[in-house]
């Protein structure tokens, strides 16, 4: 196994190798949230329904997370330089094949395989960054990789909401073919690859447990994804692959734990302070693509804007956690301890929630939305870079893939898990608000009836006969109602996200710092 300043790269080679990983990260985190835009362009393009689009998302989340826990094995297998490349040759090549589908059915195909290439991506270009930088830096090197994958999935609405008003939506795909060519010859001259031990025999290759990660895994995204449009356990497409998730996990744990040559080595989750990065990555996934999802749908759904101009919204946002991370990175640099900035930035991601609850209405003003979103940017910011250097700081070597793998995938369930949550909370909520709304509308009540009475003079007014505007007055309160309680709905979610972080601060200040010699970042396993 190699000694782990060996691959600390210096000077312009240094700079490369960091533009050439934070290059590929966006291309696969963008790539994630680009097409949420451009789904009603494709289904009208190809002649698909609402639910066969949704598996253009679908598909590429299955397909990343499936090999983001193969990462490091791989990365050994094939050497990491050959395997980046290769990952990143495929993600480039099914852009193209993405954009000339013909089919709803090529188009989900080729976003599987396009998300098969896009996990390696995220992950090893954590874990190149990670090793180019000693020890002393890593807080800076974080950040600099932090800023791609904080601000990825904010860009890709807007960008995407661009070129679907400006072009068509296979240019949200050819966008990725130039950039993916350049990090390909860009990889293939600078980044090194590790020389760890012999890689596997055929004979030693953990197929088993490649077979079950996949099943555990690929149901369980399913599950998430579909798991609302299905209604859940009434489906038993959802209770069986819940079924498969739950056997295949268990005998995948057990597999990996037992066999001598593990596709994804458990053991390093030992690492106390990976075990709690793993589970503080979950909650951040679930913040960031949580609130990613939520403020478009609440911005579109109910306040009538347009997608480019939700996508908008949250830019200023991403601007803010983009200036954040070099500071922060210096701050840790500076011996600032971890836990007390993700403590800080769970505290300003809870007043971020707790400011969307005060303000949301059925018909809040742009302007509102404008400092609350700053504080999601700040939270981000202390949130991501203290994280994931706790999480990897005490590894070393080979271990650095691996824990990078761990919390990359976590930080997907997360936001996987978060949507999915999101979405039946809000469809179970708005039955909720909705009643409670009605129980208060006496239709005996003066002021009901002379609303009533008010809208079925407006449309009368405009040629209705005085039946059908009565009809039509009682068809927009009841509108009026649902768009009410959907708002509620709306101030709920950020509420319990709001608390959900905010629990998190007590746990996150037990871990106790300690430090190496020359090493001013490095943490302990939490006690």
């Amino acid at each position: 196994m190699i000694q782990e300043g060996s691959l600390v790269e210096y000077g312009s080679r240094r700079v490369i190798i960091t533009i050439t990983a934070i290059l590929c990260a966006l291309l696969e985190i963008v790539d994630t949230t680009i097409v949420n835009v451009a789904l009603n362009d494709m289904k009208g393009n190809l002649g698909a329904t609402t639910s066969e689009v949704g598996w253009v998302v679908t598909a590429y989340a299955i397909g990343n997370v499936i090999i983001v826990p193969m990462t490091s094995w791989l990365s050994q297998q094939f050497g990491r330089s050959n395997y980046f490349a290769a990952s990143i040759i495929l993600f480039t090549i099914c852009s193209f094949l993405c954009g000339n589908a013909t089919s709803i059915n090529e188009l989900i195909i080729f976003r599987f395989l396009q998300g098969v290439g896009g996990g390696a991506l995220l992950v090893t270009s954590q874990t190149i960054i990670t090793e180019s930088y000693p020890a002393h830096k890593r807080g800076m090197a974080q950040a600099i990789y932090g800023m791609g994958v904080i601000v990825g999935p904010t860009l890709g609405p807007p960008l995407g909401g661009y070129i679907v008003d400006h072009w068509q939506w296979p240019f949200i795909f050819y966008i990725n073919i130039p950039l993916g060519i350049i990090a390909t010859l860009l990889t293939l001259q600078f980044v090194r690859s590790p020389k760890y031990a012999e890689k596997s025999a055929v004979k030693d290759i953990d197929w088993a447990g490649i077979g079950l990660l996949a099943a555990c895994v690929g149901s369980l995204q399913y599950v998430l994804e579909k798991g609302h449009d299905d209604d859940w356990f009434s489906s038993s497409t959802i209770t069986w692959l819940t079924v498969i998730s739950i056997f295949s996990g268990f005998f995948f744990v057990w597999r990996e734990l037992t066999f001598r040559n593990p596709i994804v080595n458990l053991r390093v989750l030992k690492n106390g302070n990976l075990r709690i990065g793993t589970v503080l990555s979950f909650i951040l996934g679930f913040g960031l693509y949580g609130s990613t999802f939520i403020i478009p749908l609440y911005t579109q759904a109910t306040l009538g804007w347009t997608a480019t101009q939700s996508g908008l919204l949250l830019v200023p946002a991403a601007l803010t956690t983009a200036f954040m991370m070099p500071l922060i990175g210096r701050l840790l640099q500076a011996g600032a301890k971890q836990q007390y900035l993700a403590a800080l930035g769970m505290l300003a991601f809870f007043i971020f929630c707790f400011w969307g609850y005060k303000i949301l209405t059925p018909d809040t003003g742009k302007p509102a939305f404008f400092w609350m979103l700053i504080f999601r940017g700040m939270a981000l910011g202390l949130l991501f870079i203290p994280v994931t250097t706790m999480s990897l700081s005490t590894l070393q070597g080979r271990q650095i893939g691996e824990g990078a793998a761990f919390t990359g995938m976590m930080r997907q369930l997360g936001g996987s898990f978060g949507v999915a949550l999101i979405t039946t909370f809000m469809a179970q909520q708005l039955v909720v608000h909705r009643s409670t709304i009605l129980n208060h509308l006496d239709v005996n009540n003066p002021v009901v009836q002379n609303r009533i009475a008010g809208m079925q003079q407006s449309f009368i007014s405009r040629g209705a006969t005085p039946d059908i505007a009565l009809q039509r007055a009682y068809q927009a309160m009841d509108y009026s109602v649902t768009k009410q309680a959907m708002v509620l709905s709306y101030m709920d979610v950020f509420m319990w996200i709001g608390i959900m972080f905010l629990i998190c601060i007590p746990f996150v200040l037990f871990v106790r710092a300690k430090k190496k010699k020359g090493d001013k970042i490095d943490l302990s396993a939490a006690h």
